[in-house]
């Protein structure tokens, strides 16, 4: 029977307003994190033009993001535990702005690499940061809810980075875009110095007596609940994102024959698909945990719907568009409910390190599955392959990853229980 960490913090619940109030000012900075997460995807047909890329330097560049926030998740972990989400949060953003700045000046393909590596460095602490703090601060349900709304909220950001980020470029220009992006960056760090309620260490050194046991990462990587979900959401979860925010644009107009407008279009409504999505589970959520659908179960029975409608997808090639892609991202969408059920398998005091080595997973699978299918599409098509063959054949060996981690995350007899 699935058990949840002790309630050792019961003295920190919000009340109503100021949990609304807190949700905002994160759900801010998680939009924009979000919105520069996807929007390479938009901007994949100008930086291709104006630098030159192939599909593996396009590859790299998006991954380029996912690499910088994997690089500091296991310290951002350590950080939220010991100074707490306000002041991990604010001096991570400071960096996503100088990013923006940096990418928006960049002359070479090495520096938007690099500047792409710092916003997603900067970036790193925005989602961990509120499930952190809304562990301790909401209730068990309200935390399941938040937690897909704040994934909601990211699908917002990444609606923003499509035919919105598409209309602005003619009359901006994609350098101008990331001024705006770092301002607006900073007055949601705004927000969150003025909303957000300090981090009591006095409650956690009364509340939890620190354990041998619990230095460092070690009981996160020794939880064979941990392991079981681990190579779900690196090659599953990593591989949907990497297709959400960069492989459906180039696939739409390389092998579907779209034009940049139409992907753009198809990504607005990929982006808007998983917004309704992440929209319901946050309704459902608490009727199914109390009618027993715990996370272990619903990702039992939707990861194979996922993978058919992959499999699908790969063998219709040009006749796939963005219904089959947003299908397949919002049937991915059941292993979003891995993080808060491994956060809460955990007590109070280790949620932000199991969050946060969660999340290196996932990103870590992100960067894998961008750069990786780039690699591959461009290996393919110099063996001799055709365009929409070589994108066929890169999908169908992600396809055979995602299958084989299914099949151990199925052998492994473990729930969420405290550990």
């Amino acid at each position: 029977m699935t058990q949840q960490a002790p309630d050792l913090f019961q003295q920190d619940r919000l009340d109503v307003r100021a949990a609304i109030l807190v949700f905002l000012a994160f759900a801010a900075a998680y939009f924009f994190s979000a919105l520069l997460r996807a929007i390479t995807a938009t901007l994949a047909p100008v930086l291709t033009q104006e630098f030159s890329l192939q599909a593996r330097d396009l590859g790299l560049l998006a991954g380029g993001y996912f690499l910088g926030f994997a690089a500091v998740q296991l310290p951002l972990g350590t950080w939220l535990d010991r100074h707490g989400p306000k002041r991990v949060i604010l001096g991570f953003l400071s960096l996503a702005v100088l990013g923006c700045l940096a990418f928006s000046a960049a002359s070479s393909f090495a520096g938007l690499l690099s500047a792409r590596v710092l916003v997603g460095m900067g970036v790193g602490a925005c989602l961990m940061a509120a499930l952190t703090g809304y562990r301790r601060w909401f209730n068990a349900a309200t935390l399941l809810r938040a937690n897909s709304w704040m994934l909601m909220t990211g699908s917002l950001g990444m609606l923003a980075s499509t035919l919105p980020v598409q209309w602005l470029m003619p009359l901006t220009g994609w350098r101008a875009l990331f001024w705006v992006l770092a301002a607006l960056i900073l007055l949601s760090m705004a927000a969150i110095a003025r909303l957000v309620p300090r981090w009591r260490q006095t409650d956690v050194s009364a509340s939890v007596a620190p354990l041998p046991g619990d230095a460092g990462y070690a009981p996160i990587w020794r939880s064979r609940y941990f392991r079981k979900l681990a190579p779900l959401g690196f090659f599953n979860y990593g591989g949907m994102v990497a297709v959400q925010t960069l492989w459906a644009g180039p696939w739409m107009v390389r092998v579907t024959g779209d034009t940049p407008l139409q992907s753009a279009t198809g990504l607005f409504c990929i982006n808007a698909s998983m917004l309704a999505t992440f929209w319901g589970w946050g309704l459902v959520n608490p009727w199914l945990a109390r009618h027993g659908w715990h996370a272990t179960r619903l990702i039992s029975w939707g990861v194979p719907l996922s993978l058919s409608v992959l499999a699908f997808n790969i063998l219709a090639g040009s006749a796939t568009g963005w219904p089959g892609w947003a299908l397949f991202c919002m049937t991915s969408s059941v292993m979003a409910l891995a993080q808060p059920a491994i956060g809460m398998s955990f007590k109070a005091a280790l949620a932000g390190r199991a969050l946060s080595a969660y999340n290196l997973v996932v990103f870590a699978g992100v960067f894998v599955a961008q750069w990786g299918l780039g690699l591959l599409i461009d290996g393919f098509a110099a063996m001799g392959l055709a365009q929409v063959a070589s994108f066929q054949a890169a999908m169908a060996v992600y396809l055979c990853c995602a299958i084989a981690a299914y099949g151990y995350f199925v052998s492994v007899n473990a729930d969420n229980s405290v550990q």
